[in-house]
């Protein structure tokens, strides 16, 4: 049995993707003014994750078969994971990769098949496609799984959706979890709606807001003492938390978490922009700029555009070789919090409202009134209003799972 540093038993919680931007940028909508959030604060003279803790959980795993669940940012400095482990002894028999693969090549949404791991020879089974959740035969020979990924903290984003499902099976199958923690890059704020469970998909699996103001560690003590996994089972989960980290510290990425997510210009408006995924609007895939533009062949602003190609980690974006107009907002004042502000924007300004909104929109907002609102023409500030019963009640339930110091 894993001896945690931080577990959850359930005794103790029954009561809780190249362009070339053409002429001027365009003139952007103004931004409404949003709720006050605090704003982040210098990071960290000294900061270590919960993978850099080697002291802390190397003993948990002591003649243990352990299973990994990592990608390309699960790095202790410049070593990855994997390597880490085995070099000191850690007895590692599967590594389980989740959306956009173990190195993080794979487009979002892409087939990502079983493989080996060419350095050390170890199995690669894939959690994305038909394959979400580990089954049975895959954990068997395992007693721990040890989940070290980095999330960006919006509800949509599958990273979180995959360590439910790792939650799960292990809950299932008695099998022991171990919790790396990392920084939240949008962990010092909450927004947007929270999702009604007729929504519930893997881009959206738990009743959050789109930036949920949470670590994988803090949402995964969520997922146990609510009671979120299949049957209300609970986990037996570890974490790690990170030194040094509170809700209001700046975290700057190490190891981009996806393709299309390279830096954090990218990973600030991601929680804005994913909307448009639901839409007719690129937001930049097979350009050298995902998520810090957006635009269309029907945007009526014809002076900022820019061309789709096929590149690695966006083989065929949307719009591919079609010039898309819209918005470049690659400059720093543009990494503002969440708002609606674009969406609004490019719904009155498009030449063909009818096919703007696409069926996969509601597993996005995680509601239906959204799109509701935006065609009826309501404010920003009105749609905000309808948000905020369900954001009180979410607020004062996720204070009861932080690790770390709070700025909300």
């Amino acid at each position: 049995m894993l001896q945690p540093l931080l577990i959850l038993y359930t005794s103790v919680l029954l009561a809780f993707g190249s362009c070339s931007p053409k002429q001027a940028p365009a003139t952007q909508p103004e931004v409404q003014q949003q709720p006050q959030t605090a704003p982040a604060k210098p990071q960290a003279a000294v900061l270590k994750t919960g993978a850099e803790q080697l002291e802390r959980y190397l003993p948990l795993l002591k003649n243990k078969r352990v299973g990994l669940v990592v990608n390309q940012t699960s790095v202790v400095g410049k070593s990855h994971l994997v390597d880490t482990l085995v070099s000191h002894g850690v007895k590692v028999v599967t590594i389980f990769a989740p959306e956009h693969g173990f190195r993080g090549e794979a487009d979002a949404g892409a087939y990502v098949k079983d493989a080996k791991d060419i350095k050390t020879g170890l199995p690669i089974i894939s959690l994305y496609g038909k394959n979400k959740k580990p089954s049975a035969a895959q954990v068997k020979d395992i007693d721990v799984l040890l989940f070290d990924i980095q999330d960006v903290g919006t509800r949509f984003y599958t990273y979180i959706s995959t360590m439910h499902y790792v939650m799960e099976a292990a809950a299932e199958n008695n099998k022991a979890v171990l919790i790396l923690d990392r920084p939240n890059p949008n962990g010092h704020y909450v927004d947007g709606p929270v999702l009604e469970p007729e929504h519930k998909s893997f881009v959206g699996m738990h009743p959050i807001p789109i930036v949920h103001g949470l670590t994988v560690g803090e949402l995964a003590q969520m997922i146990n003492g609510e009671k979120w996994l299949e049957g209300q089972r609970q986990a037996n989960i570890t974490v790690i938390p990170v030194v040094g980290y509170t809700h209001a510290t700046a975290y700057t990425l190490p190891v981009k978490p996806s393709p299309n997510l390279p830096n954090a210009q990218a990973i600030a408006l991601y929680p804005s922009l994913c909307f448009f995924e639901g839409t007719n609007v690129s937001v930049g895939r097979g350009t050298e700029m995902p998520f810090q533009v957006i635009g269309s062949p029907y945007y009526k602003n014809k002076s900022f555009s820019f061309t789709p190609e096929s590149m690695p980690g966006a083989a065929e974006p949307p719009y591919k070789n079609q010039v898309c107009y819209g918005l470049d907002l690659t400059q720093p004042s543009d990494a503002q919090p969440f708002t609606l502000t674009y969406l609004l924007d490019f719904y009155k300004n498009s030449t063909d409202q009818a096919k703007f909104f696409n069926t996969f929109f509601e597993k996005l907002a995680g509601t239906t009134a959204l799109r509701q609102q935006i065609i009826a023409g309501k404010t920003e500030a009105e749609i905000r209003a309808s948000w905020e019963p369900a954001l009180a009640v979410y607020k004062k339930l996720r204070k009861q799972y932080l690790l770390y110091p709070d700025v909300n």
